[in-house]
């Protein structure tokens, strides 16, 4: 048996994390499939994986800053360590290009070996380093209501685990603490707590903590037993759970990230977990009888007042609900606030709509609601403090949440599809109007293997094309490819590692010709387009050109810093002027919205004065984080 850590420390927590997102990712289906409340979209098991795979990537993000600094020698700085909040800071580029020290906007932290601080260090990471890392992570990738509750329970548990900012590790009694606050807080961040739910599978976890005595393999195991004895006894305490025949989708979610707690502390994995799930059409016959406004959130919200009954469900879970009376929108925004503004927004968001939920604290917080109003309920987070991230999704005509009607056959799958990461808004409607189906990748938010799963899925084809137009994104694609195999669905990853060399891939796209042929086509455009990208260095660094001063234009050519200047427009021109220098046809300039005008119109003018027969072609990028994308066929 492989040697397993008998406390929890920073290791452990790293483990912990993976093994969580691998066993959410075994069980996604089957805990979509008994996502019957509040909306029967069947995605509680989606959105739990997502919000575990942002913890996870936030966590293997802390250590990989510390194995990287440490190849370069010294202490690492402390405003390069994670704050009280498990936010990092220190961008090393405005476009998002980090170096090898821990970065990230938001704590989504990343690192690259292409460029090193000055002054990086050796330093593992604590226990502290890594819950406050898992937490933050979970709370500005949590997803629906299942995945802010959870974002709340590991909030929770790192507030104990991270008290002593240095402390090593945690035993027994610390894991016991740990599961308590967790419970605890994630009941009084839902508006309205209902039993049956979640909610209930984590006090059960916590209650049987407590009584346990050992170590944390002790702990883990008595908290895992504790939270399925729960989960099978949500049918009867709910109603929509009994006729649908299944137990609660958020609840379940939570035993096996139990589960993988148990396995971390003793490398066996607890038995194979059989639950009730019946056929998906009793699942929605059922729900289609209890839809309605009052009606209970199995992932722990009560969608409504709670006053009809003591045990916080209205007359409406119990029969009779008027179909189609539910709000129409899922709103979810990451929210920069006071504690005093968010007591005040939570009073009135109680009011626009249901299942409520706000979960964070020190500043950051995830609002997520259902409503029928988004724009109010986004104006409510305006005035608060600064919303950001915002997510509105429609409830469609389909929803049994919004009584839509039924038996509406299923659309039509498409023969093939290409799904594409793009760094920008411009970007994404050209994508978009070459019949893309498009990830939207922000400056510093990174998309996960997961939204580009939905996204394949949004696409609904037999088969898919894969561009994640960064080197950085491969391996993320990759994985979504295999989940996209597994669901049948024929998948091919073409490397791109620039969005200009997708552009390249996209242009020569065919969807009439032999699936292989398209991909080769598309693979040989895209690897005959040289790439670059020019952005200002926000400190100094080392670079394969040399040290570089914040401030300094950066012109990086195939992933590489190739060139350091003072002036924008002169640094592209030698960037352009290198590239040409081994031949070229077409010249690709797409600009973002913080480049001058000028620099297109004398890069254009460059090419038609300097290279003969070589044509340009200018695009607005939007928001893309780099100043300018250069390409060269």
């Amino acid at each position: 048996m492989p040697q397993v850590p008998q406390t929890l420390d920073a290791l452990a927590v790293r483990t912990w994390c993976g093994l969580a997102l691998e066993a959410l990712g075994r069980a996604r289906e089957e805990i979509d499939a008994i996502n019957v409340y509040p909306v029967a979209d069947g995605d509680t098991g989606t959105n739990l994986y997502l919000t575990v795979e942002s913890a996870a990537a936030a966590v293997e993000a802390v250590f990989a800053g510390y194995e990287t600094v440490a190849e370069a020698g010294g202490d690492r700085p402390a405003s390069d360590r994670p704050a009280s909040d498990g936010t990092f800071t220190d961008s090393t580029f405005t476009d998002g290009y980090e170096s090898a020290v821990v970065t990230g906007d938001e704590g989504a932290a990343a690192v690259s070996h292409d460029a090193a601080p000055l002054g990086a260090g050796t330093r593992r990471p604590t226990l502290a380093d890594a819950v406050q890392a898992m937490a933050h992570g979970a709370l500005i990738g949590a997803r629906g209501n299942s995945g802010t509750i959870l974002a709340q329970l590991l909030r929770g548990m790192a507030q104990v685990l991270a008290t002593a900012s240095e402390t090593a590790h945690t035993d027994g009694q610390g894991l016991r603490l740990a599961l308590r606050r967790a419970a605890d807080s994630a009941r009084q961040a839902v508006a309205h707590p209902v039993e049956g739910t979640v909610l209930t599978v984590a006090s059960a976890a916590a209650d049987a903590a407590t009584g346990a005595e050992g170590d944390c393999g002790v702990v883990a195991r008595a908290a895992y037993e504790g939270a399925r004895a729960a989960l099978l006894a949500t049918p009867g305490q709910l109603a929509v759970l009994e006729r649908a025949g299944v137990v609660d989708a958020g609840g379940r979610g939570l035993v096996a990230v139990l589960a993988a707690l148990v396995q971390t502390f003793t490398g066996e994995a607890p038995g194979a977990l059989t639950v009730p799930v019946e056929a998906h059409a009793r699942v929605h016959e059922s729900v289609t009888h209890v839809t309605g406004v009052g009606d209970v959130d199995t992932d722990g919200c009560s969608a409504g007042r709670s006053d009809a009954h003591p045990d916080g469900c209205s007359d409406v879970c119990v029969d009779g609900a008027p179909e189609g009376s539910g709000p129409a929108f899922e709103v979810i925004y990451l929210l920069e606030a006071e504690d005093a503004a968010v007591a005040r927004l939570r009073d009135r968001l109680d009011g626009f709509g249901d299942s409520l939920v706000v979960v964070g604290g020190d500043g950051l917080w995830n609002v997520h609601v259902h409503v029928d109003d988004a724009g109010a309920a986004v104006e409510a987070g305006i005035e608060a403090g600064r919303p950001y991230r915002i997510r509105i999704t429609h409830f469609g005509l389909g929803d049994v949440h919004t009584g839509g009607t039924a038996g509406r056959p299923p659309r039509e799958r498409a023969q093939r599809a290409v799904v594409a990461v793009v760094p920008g808004e411009g970007l994404a409607g050209l994508y978009t109007e070459a019949g893309a189906t498009v990830v939207l990748a922000r400056p510093g938010e990174p998309p996960a293997s997961g939204e580009l799963v939905e996204a394949v899925r949004r696409a609904h084809a037999r088969e898919v094309v894969l561009l994640p137009n960064d080197a950085d994104l491969r391996h993320t694609a990759a994985a979504a490819a295999e989940q996209a195999r597994a669901e049948g669905v024929r998948a091919a990853l073409i490397p791109t590692r620039s969005a200009v060399q997708g552009i390249a891939a996209l242009a020569v796209h065919e969807p009439e010709r032999r699936f292989d042929e398209d991909v080769v086509a598309m693979t040989s455009a895209a690897g005959a387009t040289r790439y670059a990208e020019v952005a200002v260095a926000e400190r100094q660094s080392w670079t394969m050109a040399g040290i570089c001063q914040a401030g300094d234009v950066l012109g990086l050519i195939d992933g590489d810093v190739a060139v350091i200047g003072s002036d924008l427009t002169a640094t592209a021109e030698t960037v352009l002027d290198r590239m040409l220098a081994a031949g070229g046809e077409m010249v690709t300039l797409v600009v973002g919205d913080d480049a001058p005008d000028a620099v297109a119109a004398h890069l254009e003018s460059r090419v038609r004065e300097s290279y003969l027969a070589v044509d340009t072609v200018v695009y607005r990028g939007g928001r893309q984080g780099a100043l300018l994308l250069i390409g060269v066929e």
